[in-house]
């Protein structure tokens, strides 16, 4: 290789490393900014600064390269959507429209990062009202999955099939996602599988039969609320089935009961 070819090539990567090492620099900063406000009550005008230069960074990570550190991106992305999606004040006086950019770079870096699709449904979908990227998203990152390495990778699937079912409205396409997940789970070690297994494949049959079937809907709901990362969206998920029939009961032991609308 010529020597000024050779010189070129390093110059772009200590070039391109020093970009991401900025990016990364510059979120310290911002949770930096953001401590050093805690005592400060932020006005909207700077909840909205601050979203915009996370925005920012957001962009520049998409395409930014890794050498070798998709995961340490992905996880880093991550804690700072916590904070995002923790700062409660924040939300209430602005909105969660940022939530899929985060998930944009976490699972384009690490689709294997199972639990971050249970966050995507929720931020995206259900708070922030934008199903059609959280959908698009979950589909790409699917994609990438290989059972062999990620044996509950049906639960990333069964995300996707509520998303499809419950926001975009598409039980075609939540049937399949359901049936994905139910052959995935089937095919899993994992003590939990074969349950998920036999009530994916059961949803995929109610909307077959039905593709309005309130009981799958029910079904979907129940599967949001099991997993629901706060409070907020656990009582979404109770009045959405509510709505759609069903009845739950609250049980001594703080479990819950929930039964079918008895109208499918």
């Amino acid at each position: 290789m010529p020597i000024r070819s050779r010189w070129f090539q390093a110059l772009l990567s200590a070039t391109l490393l020093l970009l991401c090492v900025a990016a990364i620099g510059g979120l310290q900063v911002l949770q930096l900014q953001k401590i050093q406000r805690q005592d400060q009550k932020p006005s909207i005008e700077q909840i909205r600064q601050d979203a915009e230069a996370e925005q920012a960074r957001l962009a520049l990570l998409q395409d930014l390269p890794a050498f070798g550190f998709d995961n340490l991106i992905a996880n880093w992305t991550f804690l700072n959507f916590l904070q995002y999606f923790g700062d409660k004040e924040a939300r209430s006086q602005t909105d969660y429209r940022l939530s899929p950019d985060f998930f944009e770079v976490i699972l384009k870096r690490d689709p294997y990062f199972i639990q971050s699709y249970n966050f995507l449904l929720t931020s995206s979908s259900i708070y922030a009202g934008l199903p059609e990227r959280s959908n698009q998203i979950m589909q790409q990152a699917l994609q990438s999955l290989k059972p062999d390495v990620l044996p509950n990778a049906y639960l990333g699937w069964r995300q996707l099939a509520i998303d499809q079912l419950l926001f975009s409205g598409d039980a075609q396409a939540a049937r399949q996602s359901f049936l994905t997940a139910a052959q995935l789970a089937a095919q899993s070690a994992l003590p939990e599988s074969q349950q998920v297994a036999v009530s994916s494949r059961q949803t995929a049959d109610f909307l077959a039969s039905n593709p309005d079937s309130r009981t799958a809907q029910v079904a979907a709901w129940v599967m949001v609320y099991s997993n629901a990362p706060d409070d907020r969206a656990r009582e979404i998920a109770i009045q959405q089935i509510q709505n759609l029939g069903g009845s739950v009961t609250r049980q001594p032991d703080g479990t819950l009961a929930i039964q079918s609308p008895a109208k499918d």
